[in-house]
């Protein structure tokens, strides 16, 4: 799958960690869904860094379709409500 962190660029990642991303998806939905802006900017960080943690970052040149598209770093808890579908950025 290919995910695009918004701001940053695309990484390569194996379907098969969406389940673990997935915990943190969750967190994620309930704080935006709650306005807990710490909880939200905790989770939030934490759900990038597992992307770039276990994703390949793909070339600055390269232009593949994106599956996933998730906030910058720095999008703000209205940013994301509106990003987010009914089980929150990563699909179940």
């Amino acid at each position: 799958m290919i995910v695009r962190i918004m701001g940053e660029g695309q990484v390569r990642l194996d379907d098969g960690h969406l389940a673990d991303l997935n915990e943190l998806d969750d967190e994620l939905f309930a704080e935006t869904r709650s306005g807990d802006e710490e909880g939200f900017r905790r989770t939030l960080g934490a759900l990038l860094d597992a992307v770039r943690r276990l994703g390949a970052p793909l070339p600055d040149d390269s232009l593949e379709p994106s599956e996933l598209i998730l906030p910058s770093p720095d999008a703000t808890l209205s940013e994301v409500r509106a990003m987010l579908r009914d089980d929150g950025l990563l699909p179940n």
